[in-house]
């Protein structure tokens, strides 16, 4: 099973950035439409961050995360990213990009990711210092 490949993780203090990125081969990219990501923190459930559609015209974000993330794709590299501005210890967690195929991205997605995510990255990590 194709699994996707994540990178740009790592340790940032309070009021930095990070940028995600979430790579698929190119066969299991061009099945895909929905794309989104999600992150757990230690002793927490699973939070639905955001995601968004193939043509990257629709979107869709978490409140935690609202105003200081910014999800985009781009379909000629089979990537997408996660730019996230503004970091606080709270959003230090496991961050997992998934794919589902099929249909467009609603607010559900976020919710009940099982239901519709098919393709799962290992996940990187974020720690954020005070």
């Amino acid at each position: 099973q194709a699994r996707p490949v994540e990178s740009g993780g790592g340790s940032v203090q309070a009021g930095g950035s990070l940028r995600l990125s979430c790579a698929l081969d190119g066969e299991t990219y061009s099945r895909t439409n929905c794309m989104g990501w999600f992150r757990q923190a230690p002793g927490k459930e699973r939070e639905g961050v955001s995601c968004i559609n193939w043509t990257g015209r629709e979107t869709w974000y978490s409140d935690s995360v609202k105003g200081r993330a910014t999800i985009s794709r781009d379909n000629a590299k089979n990537t997408m990213y996660l730019q996230m501005n503004n970091l606080s210890p709270e959003d230090a967690a496991t961050y997992y990009c998934a794919a589902a195929t099929g249909g467009s991205c609603y607010p559900t997605h976020l919710q009940e990711p099982l239901r519709f995510f098919y393709y799962w990255a290992q996940g990187t990590q974020v720690t954020v210092s005070s």
